[in-house]
């Protein structure tokens, strides 16, 4: 178990980020898509405490991996900061049905591309989602890390998210008046609409 430290960062265009994180030496670590399935039970008490419950396919190189995370409310922190622990699974259907037998039910699904760089001891993600647009991720080891990454990118001036992408594009579905709760990319991109 540990502390997930993150600052999540709502921008206009990935190119100019990436283009400085090759400028400041940044690895580029990979591409995935990364379909989130996230569950809660019939009284969304998941939901009304601040937690997630996530069977998470990351799909890279032809092999698709499943892991599962819960994360617990989060802390008191300039930054998004709260307990995560995550790990694993071989098997999905076995996974799902698991949480269907302990009373978890799909709450709401969607996709996102990543790009993952790696930048100063933090990993810095480029996020592009359906209905809600692009983002910056920057996770480190401590704060002060994260907000030496962000200077670095010229993004120190970006106002943080707290809240989830799960809990933004249910934000969103609910605001168009949508009643699906699965949502994704067209043919992986969407263009940050």
């Amino acid at each position: 178990m540990h502390s997930e430290i993150e600052a999540k960062l709502k921008v206009d265009s990935l190119e100019i980020v990436e283009q400085r994180l090759a400028w400041c030496g940044a690895s580029f670590l990979r591409e995935t898509i990364q379909t989130d399935r996230y569950y809660d039970n019939a009284g969304r008490d998941l939901t009304h405490g601040d937690k997630a419950l996530r069977l998470r396919a990351d799909s890279r190189d032809g092999q698709e991996r499943f892991v599962l995370t819960f994360k617990g409310p989060k802390e008191q922190d300039d930054y998004k900061k709260r307990v995560e622990v995550e790990f694993e699974v071989s098997d999905a259907v076995s996974a799902e049905l698991l949480l269907g037998l302990l009373g978890y039910q799909k709450a709401l699904a969607f996709n996102k591309r990543r790009r993952l760089w790696e930048l100063n001891g933090c990993e810095v993600s480029l996020d592009e989602l359906p209905l809600v647009g692009v983002f910056v991720e920057i996770e480190g080891p401590d704060s002060e890390t994260i907000a030496k990454v962000q200077t670095m990118l010229k993004l120190e001036t970006v106002p943080h998210i707290m809240d989830s992408y799960a809990r933004l594009i249910g934000r969103e579905l609910s605001r168009l008046g949508r009643d699906e709760r699965e949502v994704y990319l067209q043919q992986g991109v969407d263009g940050g609409k």
